[in-house]
């Protein structure tokens, strides 16, 4: 049953209107994919060949590649290891360039080889590195930018990379968002000196825990396949300091199965990407992020943006869903710079801004159209009653956590 005054919202009091949980980033597990998987995994018990670069893997490598639009890929345990090793492998020293609007754990790839992450400011329009402000950010220690395709779109691959050539920097790309996406028509992957995809549990295409490193730089890739089993080029040849970042069979696999849904997973975000943007529409102060028609895209993350205009400000309707059992959260807040893991005094007011407005909204294969249009229409029940929703979440204490 749907709201009829504001008193009906969970957040005032009211029963939630979801039975269930909606989550963002739930791991996809549709249909068919169990038995894919089991049978490939009674293949890897069968056969004894658990890790070190078992068929598994050299399937999973080849498919990627593929996507990827790329000569060579290494699969890896996960992208952070994926970004490190590539890291390595571009000889990649001192400072890089790198977003604060991300993941930590871009810049704690390049912050535990020892290097120095400076922070650079966001283009407001794309949330991805501004390469207008990467070249004032550039010293005598600058080897290397880390760019991130935030949110699947791609950075402004041709401007980096005429930098990067004039100003005789690697650039290597933290892809992990980007799996299946294209740029100028072109695929992602292939750019740079290597990129690193995600196969994490919350990403659209799963190997339980993964990463994957793509590029064309033959003797790169060499160098990073060997980093990744310890520097090993031979029984009794060591080549380069390395470290232990293979993908196991049994994550190999669970890509595979994935990557067999992937063009179902792919469709399911896009028709949610629709009906969100349909049913949020002329709200005040909302905006849904959207893709180039042009570009393929894998609509992976529902992005929304809550400024100033809207009736309610980001973080009372991110309680307000919450509490309805609509598990939005805040990405990336705060920015990097404003870690305690990277104290320093730099102001970079477009990624404050984005920090402060994104709120990620439900998808994958468990949200469906019913469930989109329902998540609407409570976002605009409570821009409806927002003078009622302010007042209550100001004098309510904080809710326990919804459980079920």
């Amino acid at each position: 049953m749907f709201k009829h005054e504001a008193s009906d919202l969970a957040v005032l009091g009211g029963p939630p209107l979801f039975d269930k949980r909606l989550y963002v980033g739930r791991p996809n597990v549709g249909r068919g994919l169990r038995d894919r998987l089991l049978g490939m995994v009674r293949e890897i018990l069968d056969s004894r060949w658990l890790s070190n670069n078992g068929p598994m893997v050299q399937r999973f490598e080849r498919r990627v590649a593929e996507i990827a639009g790329s000569e060579h890929c290494v699969a890896m345990c996960n992208a952070t290891a994926g970004l490190q090793v590539a890291i390595r492998a571009a000889r990649v020293t001192g400072e890089v360039i790198v977003p604060s609007f991300t993941f930590p754990g871009t810049a704690h790839a390049a912050s535990w080889l020892g290097l120095t992450p400076v922070f650079c400011d966001i283009d407001p329009a794309t949330h991805n590195i501004d390469p207008a402000l990467i070249e004032d950010l550039i010293t005598e220690r600058t080897t290397g930018i880390l760019a991130v395709h935030l949110w699947g779109r791609p950075c402004a691959v041709d401007r980096i990379g005429e930098i990067a050539e004039r100003r005789q920097l690697s650039v290597i790309y933290d892809a992990a968002h980007a799996l299946g996406c294209t740029t100028g028509g072109r695929p992602i992957g292939g750019l740079g000196d290597a990129s690193v995809y995600s196969f994490h549990a919350t990403k659209f295409v799963t190997a339980f825990e993964g990463g994957a490193l793509v590029t064309n730089d033959a003797a790169l890739a060499e160098r990073a396949r060997a980093m990744t089993n310890f520097g090993l080029t031979g029984e009794h040849e060591v080549s380069w300091p390395g470290t232990n970042a293979k993908m196991s069979e049994v994550s190999a696999a669970m890509g595979l199965a994935s990557l067999d849904a992937m063009a179902e997973i792919v469709a399911a975000n896009r028709d949610n990407w629709v009906g969100y943007s349909a049913g949020l529409a002329g709200l005040p102060g909302v905006t849904v992020l959207g893709f180039a028609p042009d570009e393929q895209h894998n609509y992976q993350y529902l992005v929304v943006e809550v400024d100033d205009r809207a009736p309610l400000d980001r973080d009372t309707l991110m309680r307000v869903l919450q509490a309805e059992k609509v598990m939005c959260r805040r990405y990336f807040y705060p920015g990097c710079h404003r870690l305690a893991a990277y104290p320093g005094t730099v102001s970079l007011p477009q990624t404050d801004a984005a920090a402060a407005r994104v709120l990620q909204l439900p998808t994958g294969l468990d949200v469906g159209p019913d469930d989109v249009r329902r998540v609407c229409a409570l976002v605009r029940f409570a821009f409806e009653h927002a003078d009622e929703v302010r007042q209550g979440v100001a004098t309510a204490r904080e809710p326990a956590p919804v459980r079920g």
